[in-house]
């Protein structure tokens, strides 16, 4: 018995305004981790001669070690999310990764079958037993 599959496709217009909303939250986030990168480094860059003139050498040293990393884990969280955001656009625009709805119609699918097939294998196994 030949099984049809149903797939429900999206209007073009509805998939273009999935993929805009995506990039353009991918791209703010990159554009955002540049930004926090660049003033991280700017804010190092003049923060450290006022720190080594009006304090002793340790506490500077780890206020620009406090500040310096905490720049750079914001900067790499914001990549993070943006190559995130920008590779789910990608499987997303290529057809790589299925909607919740189209698991729910491929599971149920999955059991239509099954049940069929039990119930062809009872229809058997009784129809041998009577004969």
């Amino acid at each position: 018995m030949a099984e049809t599959h149903f797939q429900t496709t999206q209007p073009m217009t509805h998939q273009m305004v999935k993929a805009a909303t995506a990039v353009t939250a991918g791209g703010s986030l990159l554009v955002l981790s540049g930004l926090t990168l660049a003033v991280t480094v700017i804010a190092l860059t003049i923060a450290t001669p006022l720190f080594v003139i009006f304090s002793p050498v340790l506490v500077p040293a780890l206020i620009a070690a406090a500040l310096l990393a905490t720049g750079f884990v914001t900067s790499g969280g914001f990549g993070v999310a943006a190559v995130t955001v920008l590779s789910w656009i990608y499987r997303y625009v290529t057809g790589g990764q299925q909607t919740a709805g189209d698991k729910c119609d491929s599971a149920g699918m999955k059991l239509a079958s099954r049940a069929r097939e039990m119930k062809d294998r009872a229809a058997q196994l009784t129809g041998a037993a009577a004969s």
